[in-house]
């Protein structure tokens, strides 16, 4: 879905990962910048690995090298969950909406494993116990 605004279009895709949501939007740019949340995202995420999660689908998902020198803005609003979980949101979110750019790059992409959506999350607990399967202490008398 390509939508404009401000007279710059974008792609939009959405990203999910446990209970965090990410809103990914890509703009064709003269050079490359990765804003989250109206951060840099160097910013954001702290810490190296979370920063190579979000890259990896520009990096490893883009091997046609005509392809792979386009730059690209990427502007990534996301909610909910912790941090790890929400840089995994992100990458869902552009692997999406780098397939909808050009659909060859789904084969790669996939392959990769970037493309799951990843729906595990905590359990919920149960009237009756103490946890979501966790029962109290049985006794016989």
């Amino acid at each position: 879905m390509i939508k404009e605004i401000s007279k710059e279009k974008y792609i939009e895709a959405i990203g999910r990962r446990k209970t965090s949501t990410a809103r990914v939007r890509i703009f064709e740019a003269s050079k490359s910048s990765f804003v989250v949340n109206d951060k840099d995202s160097k910013e954001y995420f702290r810490t190296e690995e979370q920063r190579r999660l979000i890259w990896d689908p520009l990096m490893k998902g883009i091997e046609d090298k005509e392809k792979n020198n386009l730059k690209w803005k990427v502007v990534a609003k996301v909610l909910g969950g912790g941090i790890h979980s929400q840089a995994e949101a992100v990458r869902h979110g552009l692997s999406r909406a780098l397939v909808l750019f050009d659909g060859e790059l789904r084969h790669n992409l996939k392959d990769l494993g970037y493309l799951k959506r990843d729906p595990r999350a905590k359990e919920r607990r149960k009237f009756g116990l103490k946890k979501a399967r966790k029962a109290p202490q049985w006794s016989k008398r």
